[in-house]
């Protein structure tokens, strides 16, 4: 018993010692969130969970499934090129952007709902299967839910150790697009660029059932290595929380430049 005492103890110091004594838990209870943040280290091939059962977990992936869905939509031509203008339908929403004529790299930067509906008419379900499934990316329970936008609500589910092997198979463009189709995506994931690193991304959110879903999810290029992430986290739908859309972001890069990835 003493022994396994022993050795445990000394997993987790060596767990700790690895991680650079980075205490993962904090941000998320800063926020007042439960989540995790799963990393990818590309030139080492190293995986860094802060709960690796949670890493596991399907959820709905709300406006991150853009990435895979700009994809869809260059590749079938559903749209042009992500300058192509769609018409706002006129029915006045909550977010002031989303109020007018948009195209793909707007649509996507402001996570507008109806420009990525529309996309879903134009795609169509049987589409959406067979490019999901090609790209290994979540569960293909895209029939339930209220509408088209089966990546909001519903039973479809990704998990964040998944987001970032699909983030993987993008960044070495191993999935069923064309080289014009990267080159597309990746220009409208751009989200910060320094003299040291430039961070491609896609927030998300949504509120199925008795809880909020927050996500942030992409990667960081930098000259000698390249980090890919996804951070996940959730509270109860009636929480009052009016920093859960900023927290994606702060929990991601607090602890990203804990270990160094971004300054």
């Amino acid at each position: 018993m003493q022994k396994f005492i022993f050795c445990f103890s000394l997993l987790i110091f060596i767990s700790v010692k690895a991680f650079g004594q980075i205490d993962f838990r904090k941000p998320f209870q800063d926020c007042n969130v439960q989540g995790s943040i799963t990393i990818y280290d590309y030139k080492n091939k190293k995986w860094t969970f802060s709960d690796k059962t949670d890493a596991k977990r399907e959820m709905l992936p709300a406006s991150t499934f853009k990435v895979i869905n700009s994809l869809i939509a260059l590749e079938t031509g559903a749209v042009k090129d992500e300058k192509e203008v769609f018409k706002w339908d006129g029915v006045k929403r909550d977010i002031e952007a989303w109020n007018a004529d948009t195209d793909m790299e707007n649509a996507f930067k402001n996570s507008t709902v109806w420009f990525y509906e529309e996309i879903a008419r134009r795609v169509g379900k049987e589409k959406y299967k067979e490019f999901l499934k090609k790209s290994n990316y979540g569960n293909g329970k895209i029939y339930g839910g209220k509408g088209v936008n089966f990546w909001v609500y519903g039973d479809f589910g990704v998990t964040p150790k998944n987001q970032v092997e699909f983030l993987k198979a993008f960044y070495e463009e191993k999935l069923p697009f064309s080289k014009r189709t990267f080159e597309i995506v990746r220009r409208i994931m751009l989200n910060e660029k320094t003299g040291a690193h430039a961070l491609y991304a896609k927030t998300g959110r949504t509120r199925p059932k008795d809880i909020d879903i927050g996500w942030w999810i992409g990667f960081v290029e930098r000259k000698d290595n390249t980090y890919f992430f996804a951070t996940r986290f959730t509270q109860k739908r009636d929480a009052e929380n009016p920093r859960f859309n900023d927290c994606r972001k702060e929990i991601t890069k607090s602890i990203l430049r804990e270990m160094k990835i971004i300054e």
